[in-house]
């Protein structure tokens, strides 16, 4: 029970409570207040987008090249394949079924928000498309030259990042995000707007199974496997994610649960599940993708064109590889995308948040589960071309048990 009490989606349900409650009944002096702590928290959660792009991809890309094999190339091909499939199923979806839902989008009737009293700019120090290429390319060149101080100083860096993460981003999370439902419900939106949330999370639940369901078609397709006989044995490692909303909690189940498969390899059971807790997180990047959607159209009356949600998927594959290991790492990563390339401001931000944390552990229990279709790739590819056992990555002891992520365990 203390578990749960203490888990950053009950901390957000809270604040969200609170947030509405106070909202109701906020006079215009106390919004002035709250709009003010909004604006100043949300400067400096942006100010910090930049440094959680180079802290996370930068070192990812370092990390995974120096151990550049055959094998863990195509590890990372196919993680990055499934999530940009499942980001594109869920823009798919998200243009047929978002316009059928009832989302008013017309803020006549709505009281306006007292304007913010006292502004406190916080610069970032770049821009985020040039955090990302800054990222992509130190990481690349730190590659190809095979450097070694750089390397260090990024995986520091990154542990820095953490830090901040952490210990300032995450604990005022739930203050922001109870600024904004403060905000939404002092103008009357909130209650026009939170039966959509609950469809959607439902819509987003259904989406995984779908999401699976495709998974391990192409994955037995490509094995020549059934792969019925390895998704019967994922039930109590989809339990567990959902129970404990954590990868690193639910690794050994799913240890567990892929080697009772005999379709699959053991060798790449042992190098694929920890590896792919680590890079695979389509269940997270299908509910971001969609949750984006149905914001953007509740808040700003139109969904993202088709060329900006196409772009917006590609990179977002790329973000999730190198999310931070925390409670909703992937949102968290991208923050720079959505304000970047879908152009969100905070109040949008903050509902992204929320909604995704919301409903993460449904999005965990997706990756965990996807990650044994992807082992059945994995060993299908390994018998194609005769290829032996590979050894994994080391163990690096970056992200504690508590973190979405895990380190990568020896094969």
């Amino acid at each position: 029970m203390k578990r749960v009490v203490t888990s950053l989606p009950f901390i957000l349900l809270v604040a969200v409570v609170v947030g509405i409650l106070v909202g109701l009944v906020a006079t215009e002096q106390v919004m002035l207040v709250i709009v003010t702590v909004k604006y100043i928290l949300n400067q400096l959660i942006m100010f910090c987008v930049p440094l959680i792009i180079i802290g996370f991809i930068a070192p990812s890309i370092t990390k995974l090249g120096s151990n550049v094999s055959r094998v863990l190339g195509f590890a990372i091909l196919i993680s990055y394949v499934s999530s940009i499939g499942a980001a594109f199923f869920s823009t798919a979806s998200g243009y047929a079924i978002i316009p059928q839902l009832s989302i008013v989008t017309d803020p006549a009737g709505l009281r306006d928000l007292p304007d913010v009293p006292f502004q406190l700019d916080i610069p970032q120090i770049m821009s985020v498309m040039s955090a990302l290429v800054f990222s992509i390319i130190i990481g690349l060149a730190s590659v190809w030259t095979k450097a070694k101080a750089i390397p260090q100083i990024l995986d520091e860096f990154q542990r820095i990042v953490l830090a901040v993460v952490t210990k300032v981003i995450i604990p005022v999370l739930p203050v922001f995000i109870a600024c904004t439902f403060c905000g939404l419900a002092y103008e009357g939106a909130i209650t026009q707007q939170l039966p959509v949330f609950i469809v959607v999370v439902l819509i987003v639940i259904l989406g995984h199974y779908i999401w699976l369901a495709v998974l391990y078609g192409i994955a037995g397709a490509y094995s020549g496997k059934n792969p019925l006989q390895v998704i019967r044995h994922y039930g109590p490692a989809y339990l567990t994610a959902i129970g404990t909303m954590s990868s690193a909690a639910t690794l050994a189940v799913a240890l567990q649960c892929a080697g009772k498969a005999k379709p699959l390899r053991k060798d790449m059971v042992s190098f694929g599940i920890p590896l792919f807790a680590n890079i695979h997180l389509c269940g997270s990047v299908l509910t971001e993708v969609f949750f984006v959607m149905t914001i953007s159209k509740m808040l700003y009356g139109a969904m993202p064109s088709v060329t900006t949600m196409i772009l917006f998927c590609l990179l977002l594959g790329i973000f999730a590889i190198g999310a931070p290991g925390v409670p909703g790492g992937t949102v968290m990563a991208s923050l720079g995308l959505i304000t970047g390339v879908i152009g969100f401001d905070a109040t949008g931000t903050a509902l992204v948040l929320t909604i995704f944390a919301l409903q993460d552990s449904f999005g965990t229990a997706c990756n965990v589960t996807g990650d044994g279709a992807l082992s059945l790739i994995m060993t299908g590819y390994v018998e194609r071309h005769g290829i032996q056992a590979e050894e994994a990555p080391e163990t690096r002891e970056l992200f504690n048990v508590e973190d979405e992520r895990v380190p990568l365990q020896n094969a």
